[in-house]
């Protein structure tokens, strides 16, 4: 049977069914309102757990470590859990690049002779690649969630039996909260742990930070088993998550390498025309007025965007403001303006560096979020729309504004969305971007893959000048009379084409949808299309 594909609000061509479920294209910018109820886990009863409170699963402690005994204890787990053909399973990805619990798990899968399973991450990377050959083998059958590095590029070329689902941080919680998403297994690790299944992520030796991005699995899936490599004494303090949610606690020997939460984007610049765009985009902020005593920002993780909080950083030094709070993702620079004074608080949903694990664990003004406070839309408000600023990368924009960040110029689906898309609540949203990466101009006439529209994007800053989006007036005669060097986007768009000998050709794509992008109200804003065919 053809998919069938209809024109959405962005005036994208999206299917009207993914995996076999109803979508709704994208109807436009808070134009779809969901109705009915929250979903809900199965009622539990305390009778069919141990009264002592202790949920350590024995046959499932690790006997000296290694990969063979990991799969051992995951296969124990998932039978106890009652895995089944085609069920979902979801995993958090605090650890970035150096996960150790998805790979093992499910080759634990794979040896109990399970198929057609559904990966539900938050977000997969470069070292959960063992699991393409789960994938050929057909024990995962497709994943939903950002895909970073070579699943993702599987997915481009249409290697994946079922469609990529991408959404946002705050979508995937308006997801599962909506019932639109079915968490049966929850794998979620965790650094320190009890035997009743409270955990934090600031302790112990694989401490990551927040575990804000597997509370919403916690809450909702069927089974949950959280697995530690550091068990303590009931009770572990702080949880952020809580073993009333917890159905089993499986202990391994390492479930993750902090050191490599540090991965890809999250690395400062060091590029002269990067640096000169983070300067541009602090001096921006600070010559638009919304640089003042009791201001809020947030500012991505890419290495432009850590340079902005620096720049930032000296100007309100320089004018002695001071910010009510830093929305985080948190690195070493944020951490550094809450110890001089520069903010009251930083809110954190993910702790990219170090730095930020260690002043999550010992300042209390390092508040720890999830996605249903600050991003999640379809709640009764969520912070991300007083956030006066934020800092943001992109992989494309389009002189209509619209913003890619999923997939390159060659259609190839690399990247995710994390908080991304939920950030473009803010009264003002700021994309840094080089004019030309990799000798491609990042100005278009059209994305190649629209995951922001550009009603919601303000401001585009490059080393050749600044666009402001037409929409904007009010942010466009708040800078006039400045020395920034604003211009028009098409007239941006034209010197960058003629500095790389024209715009580029658009990739060539196949008909087959490998993949959609969920807007943050559940809806379809665009999809993607096999690369090469």
């Amino acid at each position: 049977m053809a998919m069938k594909l209809v024109e959405n609000a962005a005036g994208r061509l999206v299917p009207t069914h993914v995996n076999g479920q109803p979508a709704v294209p994208f109807q436009g910018v808070g134009k779809y309102k969901p109705t009915g109820r929250k979903a809900a886990p199965p009622v539990p009863s305390c009778a069919d757990y141990p009264a002592d409170g202790n949920k350590v699963v024995a046959d499932a402690k690790t006997q000296g470590g290694g990969e063979r005994a990991n799969i051992d204890a995951f296969k124990v787990a998932l039978q106890q859990a009652g895995v089944r053909d085609g069920m979902r399973i979801s995993t958090h990805h605090h650890f970035r690049n150096g996960d150790k619990v998805a790979v093992p798990l499910f080759r634990a899968a794979a040896e109990l002779g399970i198929k057609d399973l559904i990966w539900f991450p938050s977000a997969c990377f470069p070292c959960h690649a063992p699991l393409i050959e789960l994938m050929d083998a057909g024990v995962i059958h497709h994943v939903e969630g950002s895909m970073n590095g070579p699943i993702g590029e599987r997915c481009s070329y249409g290697k994946m039996r079922g469609l990529g689902v991408l959404r946002s941080h705050g979508g995937r919680w308006q997801a599962v909260q909506d019932g639109e998403v079915h968490i049966d297994i929850a794998v979620l690790a965790a650094p320190e742990c009890d035997p009743f299944g409270n955990a934090n992520g600031v302790k112990g030796p694989s401490a990551c930070g927040g575990l804000g991005f597997g509370l919403v699995d916690s809450m909702y899936a069927d089974q949950v088993i959280m697995v530690t490599d550091n068990l303590v004494p009931f009770p572990c303090v702080p949880w952020q998550i809580q073993g009333n949610c917890v159905d089993q606690v499986v202990v391994m020997d390492c479930i993750g390498d902090p050191a490599k939460i540090i991965s890809g984007t999250t690395e400062l610049t060091k590029s002269p025309d990067r640096l000169l765009i983070a300067e541009l985009a602090a001096r921006f902020v600070r010559e638009a007025g919304i640089m003042k005593d009791g201001f809020s920002f947030q500012a991505g993780a890419g290495g432009t965007s850590l340079a902005f909080a620096i720049y930032l950083r000296d100007y309100m030094k320089q004018a002695n403001v001071k910010a009510r709070f830093i929305r985080g993702g948190s690195t070493k620079y944020l951490v550094q303006m809450l110890e001089e004074g520069l903010t009251d608080y930083i809110l954190d949903g993910q702790t990219f560096d170090l730095h930020g694990v260690r002043s999550m664990r010992d300042n209390p003004r390092h508040v720890h979020t999830s996605p249903f406070t600050s991003y999640n839309w379809h709640g009764k408000g969520c912070f991300a729309t007083f956030v006066d600023a934020v800092v943001l990368g992109a992989t494309e924009v389009d002189v209509d504004f619209n913003a890619n960040v999923v997939t390159h110029s060659d259609g190839k689906l690399l990247h995710g969305i994390g908080g991304w898309q939920n950030c473009l609540s803010s009264p003002c949203v700021i994309l840094p971007i080089p004019a030309v990466r990799d000798r491609i101009p990042v100005i278009l006439d059209r994305v190649t893959t629209v995951v922001g529209p550009g009603e919601l994007i303000d401001v585009i800053v490059t080393e050749r000048g600044i666009a402001i989006n037409p929409r904007r007036q009010d942010l466009i005669d708040a800078v006039k009379g400045s020395d920034l060097p604003i211009r028009s986007i098409h007239d941006l768009k034209k010197e960058i084409d003629s500095m790389c000998g024209g715009a580029p050709a658009r990739p060539k794509f196949g008909e087959k949808v490998v993949a959609v992008i969920k807007w943050v109200d559940g809806t379809v804003i665009d999809a993607v299309r096999q690369v090469g065919a």
